[in-house]
């Protein structure tokens, strides 16, 4: 007991000024890691990972086990090279979302309006045509690897490019289309269809909604070649037969809660770069 007193006293000590800056950067980067896993698949990764650390590093204390001991020392150099490689995606959706910031004391979420509108008239203008459509709304789980089956745009939206894409007898009309923010990711991409074919007659491009609505966050927007009827697919649950105002107030509720959480991590990061 004594020991450790003495150990806090001398800890006090030394602590000064350096040490206060010390602990506000490494209490601001924990939160920046934390808000930039928030939601995404990494968060479950993160914590299996400290989960078994946490396991061994009890195993260890409680029965002394000395290789297990030598094992946890010696696997921290590891991770630390392993972690950017597991979290890829995550790091380079945070990376250009600040570098999309003209200066970091300003709002970086991107411009929803505009985006959800070209959405919303396209697909009404697909559906009067009856040109089937797939267009996929990324949130905070990252779809870079669908991006990847695709063909490369990195466009801005809009009602003529959106139709442009799915004009029948087009190269890409027949994949998805993934938006990322107020940028065309890519289109042509493949994604994976649902397994929950009992709700009636389901073809592939509602199955491939519905697909990655269960295993991510986005959303995707269907339009039927064959009926011309306008869907939603979000967390797993596809909403049918929308018209152009129900269209828009889905949008918008669903996105609602993403625009709070840009909103709430660029406050962050102004308070954390004034």
């Amino acid at each position: 007991m004594g020991g450790l007193v003495n150990r806090i006293e001398d800890a006090l000590r030394e602590f000064g000024p350096a040490s206060i800056v010390d602990i506000l950067i490494i209490a601001a980067i924990i939160y920046f890691v934390l808000l930039l896993m928030r939601g995404t698949t990494a968060v479950y990764l993160a914590r299996g990972i400290v989960i078994l650390l946490a396991v061994a590093f009890f195993l260890v204390r409680l029965f002394e086990l000395t290789v297990l001991d030598w094992l946890v020392r010696n696997s921290f150099p590891a991770l630390l090279i392993a972690i950017p490689i597991i979290f890829q995606p995550e790091i380079r959706r945070f990376l250009a979302r600040v570098g999309r910031t003209g200066r970091l004391g300003r709002a970086f979420f991107p411009a929803y309006d505009r985006v959800l509108e070209a959405v919303v008239e396209s697909a009404e203008n697909l559906s009067e045509r009856r040109h089937g459509a797939l267009i996929v709304l990324e949130q905070e789980t990252g779809l870079e690897d669908y991006a990847d089956t695709g063909v490369r745009l990195d466009a801005s939206p809009s009602v003529e490019l959106l139709e442009g894409i799915f004009y029948p007898n087009s190269p890409l009309h027949d994949g998805a289309l993934i938006i990322r923010g107020d940028r065309v990711v890519a289109a042509g991409c493949t994604l994976p269809l649902s397994d929950r074919v009992g709700h009636g007659h389901m073809g592939t491009r509602h199955r491939a909604a519905l697909g990655i609505s269960e295993r991510t966050d986005a959303v995707a927007v269907v339009v039927s070649e064959e009926r011309g009827d306008i869907s939603v697919a979000a967390n797993g649950r596809m909403i049918s037969q929308l018209e152009k105002p129900r269209l828009r107030a889905i949008l918008r509720s669903l996105f609602s809660a993403a625009w709070e959480r840009e909103r709430a991590a660029s406050r962050g990061l102004a308070r954390f770069w004034r």
